[in-house]
């Protein structure tokens, strides 16, 4: 099961090889990235989102499309959406409508979808709002320690508020990226030892395993209170959007197959980086990811690089 709060229409006017426009439309917004490559990767996804106006049906139109179930709670608000121009090689943005607001009757529905279909699935994921006015904040407390008492586990992508709320629930994992860490006051840069500080802070608010991603460094992970690095090939990113949702995707993936932390790195590794050499958002053959992921390496990282002069 994953929530998307708020899936949005994608609009992006590519180039073709002879210079002309190509319009490219896709549901997007974080929970339906996640979805999307929990879906490549060969899960059936149930997908718990609000839509409403024009909008609305035409995404849930091209979810389904997509291969992915999908849970709708209708709402009065039509969904948000934007237009890209990425015909020079870099996004440019023509045109953006925010997400609605869920009222609390829309927001009840909501909440109560994730939890019957995350009771009934092997993993849940929580992906957050694409505006952060679209929910509350508590909402991810009470969804990450409802489905945790019945023991699924919960996989969350978050950042401020919604971090917090989801770890005081508690959480199976907690993934988040370098910079909104940064950006939250949480860790003051993206060196190891300060990030280690940063990530044993976060188990101890609730999540049994976390994962950073650092963008184009090796990603980190505080699992069982072991300090690794999760090293995959490097290679040159065309759009690094989307990777970071590939790899709670892959995390996602592992775990519900039953796979221990240290495979479950691997292939999220494996997803995100083969993802940032892609145009589309959460894109990938499947068999080449799970072929990556063989090359990726979780390895413990030395004492004295990952703690901070002074500390015992």
């Amino acid at each position: 099961m994953v929530l998307a709060p708020s899936p949005v229409l994608t609009v992006t006017i590519e180039a073709q090889p002879d210079g002309s426009p190509e319009i490219h439309v896709h549901p997007g917004g974080q929970g339906v990235w996640i979805a999307r490559m929990l879906s490549r990767l060969g899960l059936d996804v149930q997908l718990c989102a609000g839509f409403g106006g024009e909008t609305g049906p035409v995404l849930i139109d091209l979810i389904q499309y997509e291969g992915i179930s999908v849970d709708a709670v209708p709402t009065t608000g039509a969904n948000g959406g934007y237009v890209h121009d990425r015909r020079d090689g870099e996004r440019a943005e023509v045109a953006t409508v925010a997400p609605p607001v869920l009222d609390r009757h829309e927001l009840d529905d909501l909440c109560n979808a994730a939890l019957v279909e995350g009771l009934e699935a092997d993993i849940a994921v929580l992906g957050g709002p694409d505006d952060e006015r679209v929910l509350s904040a508590t909402s991810y407390r009470r969804l990450a320690a409802d489905l945790g008492r019945s023991d699924v586990p919960v996989i969350v992508d978050l950042s401020g508020p919604f971090l917090a709320e989801a770890l005081a629930g508690g959480v199976t994992v907690a993934k988040a990226s370098h910079e909104d860490l940064i950006e939250d006051g949480r860790a003051k840069s993206d060196e190891p030892a300060e990030l280690r500080r940063t990530m044993e802070e976060m188990t101890a608010a609730g999540a049994a395993h976390v994962v950073v991603s650092r963008a184009d460094q090796p990603a980190l992970a505080l699992v069982d209170g072991r300090f690794v690095e999760v090293v995959a090939p490097n290679f040159e990113r065309l759009d690094h959007r989307g990777a970071g949702d590939s790899m709670t995707a892959g995390l996602a993936a592992a775990l519900a197959r039953g796979a221990d932390m240290a495979d479950a790195l691997r292939l999220g590794a494996a997803a995100g980086a083969l993802n940032a050499t892609r145009h589309g958002l959460a894109t990938g053959e499947p068999e080449l990811i799970r072929r990556l992921a063989a090359r990726v390496d979780v390895r413990p990282l030395p004492e004295h690089v990952c703690r901070a002069p002074g500390d015992s």
